[in-house]
């Protein structure tokens, strides 16, 4: 029996990854950066060099999560936020022209949760919101075990709700750094794992904003689970206590 493999793939803020699934287990695990205010097709560039690189194994399907509103059915991808240049991109149709697979495009933390439900912590569950933090915030539904998108794909969009003097985005995820401490995310968590005080308080301060937000997810969705994904998820230990 010929072994069967999928693809599937999470375009980031600033770094697209691409897992070579086998048997639900990822067999191949490939990062690349790419010039997120590039054009379109640099950005397409980069999706298909990392395809091509494991296209010598015979693929069933491709899977795009995107950091942004999705077209499900057509696989149309609009207004990505951390990739001006893709205003609207037909995802779904390009991929599947260049590979002759069938391609399922959806937002990513539609794919975190949805992956979460069937793979990892949440298999119990029934009611689970994964919560993505990274570049912007977001959040995937399980409601009654189904995986709930909304009318538009924006259900969970909640980095979007107004907070404070900006939005619950600018405070919960990595903008929070560089808007009010100057440095990067992934800058401040070197630090903070160095035992810089400053960073630390940093750290502290995030988390009580985080755990506003995680409030407002309580009272509008009421889950069983909430997990945290994303990049800044990886420094939860400076993080959790005054969330």
């Amino acid at each position: 029996m010929q072994e069967k493999y999928w693809i599937g793939i999470d375009l980031g803020g600033t770094n697209a990854r691409l897992g070579l699934i086998q048997n639900g287990k990822i067999l191949r695990l490939l990062s690349q950066k790419y010039n997120a205010h590039g054009t379109e097709e640099e950005v397409l560039q980069t999706l298909y060099r990392m395809i091509d690189e494991v296209h010598t194994l015979p693929f069933e399907a491709i899977g795009v999560g995107v950091p942004t509103v999705v077209d499900v059915e057509k696989g149309i991808v609009y207004d990505t936020l951390n990739i001006p240049s893709w205003k609207e991109v037909p995802l779904k149709s390009l991929l599947k022209k260049r590979y002759q697979v069938p391609v399922f495009i959806n937002n990513d933390a539609n794919c975190f949760v949805l992956g979460e439900r069937m793979f990892g912590k949440a298999r119990e569950y029934h009611h689970v919101v994964g919560m993505v933090l990274g570049t912007g915030v977001g959040a995937g539904l399980i409601i009654n075990n189904q995986l709930y998108s909304g009318h538009h794909c924006g259900a969970g969009e909640f980095g979007s709700i107004p907070f404070r003097d900006r939005t619950l985005e600018d405070y919960c995820s990595e903008t929070f750094f560089s808007t009010f401490h100057g440095v990067s995310g992934e800058e401040m968590a070197l630090r903070a794992r160095q035992g810089e005080t400053e960073a630390l308080y940093a750290f502290a301060e995030y988390g009580s904003h985080l755990g506003a937000a995680i409030m407002i997810v309580m009272y509008a969705v009421d889950p069983e689970l909430i997990i945290l994904g994303g990049s800044v998820s990886r420094s939860f230990q400076f993080f959790k206590n005054t969330m």
